[in-house]
């Protein structure tokens, strides 16, 4: 079998606020739940943009309108899908948002992982090595620490989002993990089965 993903990315601060608006209605009440108890305007639009995103990727591999595709919050974890049924398929998908940025992984065949992050020069990587790293992973980092600047940067993000990714796959030291280049981000996907090729990143527009 050929296992593949997509990954569909949006500018979620060029989505407008007559578009938030009416994206509030297809989600559900858990979801809208979820999407009041944030603080900041800029996390609440990143949240509705990230799950209005899931659901045309699930829609194109499912093949129904965007509006039919259900999903249910999960304490703790990632959302999931619970409409429509897929008969003969376990589709996987993963949402991740970074900065103006969201991003959905969507598979017909795995499940995946997809983290994003904006790669600052200015945070304090050791210190943030030191507070998220396990062992193996300082190691990594201790040999990433001897590059020079840019690359000192670029080897600590993709380190970290390959992290994340494994921890949204539920499988935080295996999976078959991926880095795709992008200008501004580190962009991880992390597959339970591995890949036939690495996803292009598709830019799109919002249904």
């Amino acid at each position: 079998m050929t296992v593949l993903a997509s990954l569909w990315m949006v500018d979620a601060d060029a989505v407008t606020e007559a578009d938030l608006q009416r994206y509030r209605g297809w989600l559900t009440p858990g979801e809208m739940a979820r999407h009041q108890r944030f603080v900041r305007a800029q996390r609440q639009r990143q949240f509705i943009v990230g799950r209005i995103l899931a659901r045309a990727a699930l829609a194109r591999v499912l093949n129904v309108a965007p509006q039919d595709v259900r999903l249910e919050e999960q304490v703790g974890k990632a959302p999931k899908l619970v409409a429509p049924v897929a008969k003969g398929m376990a589709p996987g998908f993963s949402i991740a948002h970074s900065g103006r940025w969201a991003a959905c992984a969507v598979s017909a065949q795995t499940a995946l992982g997809l983290d994003i992050e904006m790669r600052d020069v200015t945070r304090d990587l050791a210190a943030l090595a030191a507070q998220a790293f396990d062992v193996d992973e300082m190691a990594q980092w201790a040999r990433i620490q001897a590059l020079s600047g840019d690359e000192r940067v670029d080897g600590f993000y993709r380190l970290w989002s390959e992290k994340e990714a494994r921890f949204k796959l539920n499988d935080i030291s295996g999976g078959h993990c991926v880095t795709l280049p992008h200008p501004e981000l580190s962009v991880a996907l992390c597959s339970a089965q591995p890949l036939a090729r690495p996803p292009q990143i598709e830019m799109v527009m919002l249904p």
